[in-house]
């Protein structure tokens, strides 16, 4: 074991995190949820999910036997749902090739949808203790710093040294605690900004802290321009039915999951229920605009909240991508998290919407 190793592991054993939900009696099955969840998400937003996924699938068994929909509507709110429906598609390939066993063969997992090398070093490392060497983002900045690598870590020279350092690194003994330990340094001590070197345990040896150019490692992605995007979407309520929702393609943002229906450039939404409803709306509001981020670009959401007669938009019924859903049950499909909140805000309580619909109903009756 190098000295790199022994003082991560020291550290660890006084500072590390030991009582986080997928550690209690980790298996790969356990530890392969929690690593997917912790791709591009915080802990302390995963450990919100965790146990009740968990709870819901227990093994990868029935996690294989659920319904796309209900994987994404527990997963809802993570965010980055490749991951979601990579998991589901691994879990059934698990159970009709591997006899409903996460397999222990490095190549075998790495193969799995959504998985590869550093998510199959991890798991094998913490639920079998195998040594292997990880490079998750946080690992990336720690060795980055420790050894002063120039370069973005995403371009494959340095992707190379940086695996190269990583399995340099990695000691035969205590390689579950190692492999949680250098995590942890790089989501608690080692992080982006402000880094806390003054009680490192590597910071004697760092380069990076030596040079006092901790900032400068990793070297951030080339920047290029980020684009702003905009899109119309509709909340078509039909009191007989419910909300029209849509089921997105599996390519894109928000694959597979369900959203509202999109306009068309220059379409009016008048001119959209007619072509796509069959229908006259009663009602048109615009509603409050929405900001959203995503990782290459920012989407502005404005969204309009249509009422159409009882029972009126005969033409579309619910299909393969279209469903009607009953307010009244909540929404137990997979939604995106700003989808989710407004239909929260609209339908929670319902008082403005209500009044909306109540004198929609007056003004149509005493015409």
């Amino acid at each position: 074991m190098d000295d790199f190793a022994r003082r991560l592991l020291a550290w660890f054993d006084l500072h590390g995190r030991h009582d986080l939900p997928w550690q209690r009696s980790p298996t790969r099955y356990t530890v392969w949820v929690s690593e997917v969840m912790l791709q591009q998400t915080q802990v302390a937003t995963v450990a919100r999910y965790f146990d009740r996924f968990i709870a819901r699938f227990p093994t990868v068994t029935a996690l294989a036997a659920a319904e796309l929909d209900e994987v994404l509507s527990l997963w809802a709110g993570l965010g980055y749902y490749a991951r979601a429906r990579n998991l589901h598609r691994a879990a059934r390939l698990v159970v009709e090739r591997h006899g409903a066993e996460l397999p222990g063969e490095f190549a075998a997992l790495a193969a799995l949808p959504g998985i590869g090398r550093s998510t199959a070093g991890a798991i094998l490392a913490l639920a079998d203790g195998t040594r292997l060497p990880i490079l998750d983002g946080n690992v990336k900045r720690v060795l980055a710093r420790f050894h002063a690598v120039d370069g973005w870590p995403g371009e494959p020279a340095v992707a190379k040294t940086l695996w190269a350092f990583a399995d340099a690194h990695t000691p035969v003994v205590r390689v579950g605690a190692y492999t949680q330990a250098i995590m942890d340094l790089g989501a608690t001590l080692c992080t982006r900004a402000r880094p806390a070197c003054t009680v490192c345990p590597l910071v004697g040896e760092c380069r990076a802290a030596a040079l006092g150019r901790q900032a400068a490692y990793p070297a951030p992605r080339p920047k290029r321009a980020r684009p702003r995007r905009r899109v119309t979407v509709v909340v078509t309520e039909d009191p007989a039915r419910g909300v029209l929702l849509e089921r997105r393609p599996e390519r894109g943002i928000w694959g597979g999951l369900y959203s509202l229906p999109e306009l068309g450039d220059r379409e009016s939404v008048h001119e959209w229920c007619l072509a796509r409803l069959g229908a006259e709306p009663i009602d048109e509001r615009p509603l409050a605009p929405i900001e959203h981020a995503f990782t290459h670009f920012d989407l502005d959401i404005e969204p309009r909240w249509v009422l159409l007669p009882p029972d009126g938009a005969r033409r579309v019924a619910d299909g393969d991508r279209t469903l009607w859903h009953a307010v009244a049950e909540g929404w137990s499909v997979g939604l995106p998290a700003p989808v989710r909140a407004l239909l929260d805000a609209l339908y929670s309580a319902g008082g403005e919407r209500r009044s909306w619909g109540a004198r929609a109903d007056e003004e149509r009756l005493s015409a």
